[in-house]
Order: C-alpha cells, then structure tokens, then sequence
C-alpha cells in the first residue's frame, strides 16, 4: 500500500536518478520511480519549488503553457486522490467482504465437515440396520422352519385325534357287544336253569369265555388310558415350547417396536421396521391360533381320558356283576344237583321197599 505522503528530498532524488538514466523527469516517471507513492499535485508542486530555488523564471507573468499545465498537474492531482480514496474505500469494502466470504467459507467448510460427520454416522447406521436386516431375515427363515414343522406336529395330532376317535368308537361298539352278549347270556341262564348238568358246565365255559375276553378289553382299555396320557404329557411339553416361542417372538416384537421409535428419521427403515413389526404380529396371531388348537386338542384329550375311565369304571362293575351271577347260577347249580341226587336216592329206597312188601307167588 502506497504512503500518504511524500517529501521534497525525495522527488529530488528521483528526478536525477531519472535525469542519470537519461530519462526525462515527467511526473508519471517520478511518481513511478517513487513506487507510486504521492500524488501527482503534490509531485508538480515539489517540482516547481525546486526549479524555483535553482533559478527558474521568476515574477508575476507565467507562460501559458506553465499555467495550463500548472492546472493539469492539480486536477490530476485531484483526480489520483479521488481515486485513491474510492480505491482505499474500495479496498476497506472489499476486504470486509472477503473477510465475510472467508467467515462463510469457514462455516461452510465447518458445516461439510458436520455433514461429513453426519454421513459417517449415517454410513455406519445402514450398515448396522444391513446387518439386522441379515439376521432378521435370517431369523425369519428359522421361524418359517418352525412354523412348518409345527404345522406338520399338528396334521400328526390331527391324525392321531382321528385314530383315537375310530379307535374310541370300535370301543364302544365292543362294549355295547359285550353288553348286549351279557343281557343274552342273562336270559338264557334265566331260561336254561332247570337244563342239565352238561348243559350247565356248556353255559359256565361260555361265561369263562366271555369272561376272558371282558379281561383282555378291560387290559385294552387301560393301555389305551396309559397311551393317552403320554399323548397329553407329550401335548403338554408342545404347549409349552408353544408358550417360549410366543414369548420370544413377542420379544422380538417389543425390540422391533424399540427400534421403530428410534428410526423415525428414516423414511426407509421405519417402511422396514414396520413391515417386519406386521410380519412379526401375524407370527404372533399365527402362534396364538396353534396355542388354542393345543389347548383345544388338550382339552379333548382329557375328555376322552375321562370318559374312557368311566368306561372303564363301568365295564369293572359289569364283570364284578357277571362274576357274581356266574356264582350265584354256579351255586343253584350245584342245589339244584344235590336235589337230584337226595330225589334219586329216595326213589330208589322207595322202590327197595316196594320189592319187599311184595309176597312171592306158589
């Protein structure tokens, strides 16, 4: 920046060292040989006083073309100190303004740094929730897995309900049989009473008969009842498991719902969070429905459990009561057979003493 001012000893100096370099002392080559330094009024002005002081023309008159220039000199002057003061006003302008540009490049550069920061972050946020989307995905694979394999358990049980229900009632048609076979055998006992002895042993190997196969029913029916109550143990055990995953699913939903919360800013993870919250309620829905299926197929097995040991309680009174008739016709029998025999022998005394009574013919 040039300085304000400049003084006479100066422009002395530059005006020989242009007159040395055989250059001609203009106005523009002092001021330029001063470093543009001063204006050019102040220049012409120097330079009159020292052409004054080393013997220059004197006196009132002055050349037309000393004053023509005289005034030049001084609006030049005038001219290069309005323009220094625009430029110096300029310059101030300028450089507040630069120093502004240079305050917003460094909160730019602040800010770019602050988003550079941001995009890291958010960098690692999609790589963290790609991640969660593996496993997540992973998870979900595992989950359909299992939810076929239950659904296989349940067609199994399914079956097996089926089974038991044909089984239960090929059941009850022999127990009605058998029922039937022991009012038949009632009336025809009540009806061949007064039959004979080879009659009454035919009639008690028939009942002994019977009465192994109500045995062998009876041993059917208990291991049917020993079946089904491993049937409900083993149904226990799958509500069970039933009952974890349910509560690891709902977990899972209660963590999915967490990071729900947290993802709002993301218009792409909470559409994925929210899908997956669905998929993962309808799991739950799904888990709910087979849970009420295990309970209902559990409740049905204690039905059956309990009306097969009220038949069970029923065909052990019938075979008490079949015992018990079989003795009591065994011990008429027997009356009956000691009746016989005390009527024989008194027949046979009777006729003894007919033949004696008799007399003898001449």
């Amino acid at each position: 920046m040039a300085r304000s001012g400049i003084y006479k000893s100066e422009v002395v100096r530059a005006r020989d060292a242009l007159r040395a370099q055989g250059r001609h002392p203009s106005i523009d080559a002092i001021r330029v040989e001063l470093g543009n330094t001063g204006s050019k009024a102040t220049i012409h002005r120097y330079l009159k006083e020292i052409e004054e002081e080393e013997g220059g023309t004197g006196g009132t008159q002055v050349a037309v073309s000393e004053a023509i220039q005289d005034l030049v000199g001084r609006l030049a002057g005038r001219l290069h100190e309005e323009a220094d003061a625009r430029i110096a006003e300029a310059k101030t302008r300028y450089t507040g303004e630069i120093a502004q540009l240079k305050d917003a490049l460094r909160q730019q550069r602040q800010e770019g740094e602050a988003l550079k920061t941001q995009l890291q972050h958010t960098e690692s946020l999609l790589s963290e929730e790609s991640d969660r989307h593996r496993q997540t995905a992973l998870t979900l694979q595992q989950e359909t897995v299992q939810r076929a394999q239950a659904a296989q358990q349940v067609a199994d049980l399914q079956s097996q309900l089926a089974q038991g229900e044909q089984h239960r009632q090929s059941l009850e048609d022999k127990h009605r049989h058998a029922r039937e076979a022991l009012d038949h055998f009632r009336q025809a006992a009540k009806e061949q009473r007064d039959q004979e002895q080879r009659q009454h042993e035919q009639q008690t190997q028939h009942l002994q008969a019977e009465l192994r196969q109500l045995n062998q029913t009876l041993g059917t029916k208990q291991d049917q009842l020993t079946g089904i109550s491993r049937d409900n143990a083993r149904l226990a055990a799958e509500l069970s498991q039933a009952h974890a995953q349910l509560h690891q699913t709902q977990t899972e939903a209660r963590s999915l719902r967490d990071e729900l919360s947290v993802a709002k800013e993301t218009g792409q993870r909470v559409e994925a969070l929210g899908q997956r919250l669905a998929e993962r309620e309808l799991q739950i829905e799904d888990l709910l429905r087979g849970k009420s299926v295990v309970e209902a197929t559990l409740a049905e097995q204690a039905e059956r459990r309990q009306a097969l040991e009220i038949e069970l309680g029923a065909a052990r009174a019938s075979l008490s009561i079949q015992e018990k008739v079989i003795a009591d016709m065994h011990a008429q029998l027997l009356r009956h057979g000691s009746r016989r025999k005390q009527s024989g022998k008194q027949d046979h005394v009777a006729g003894v003493g007919e033949k004696a009574a008799t007399p003898t013919a001449p």
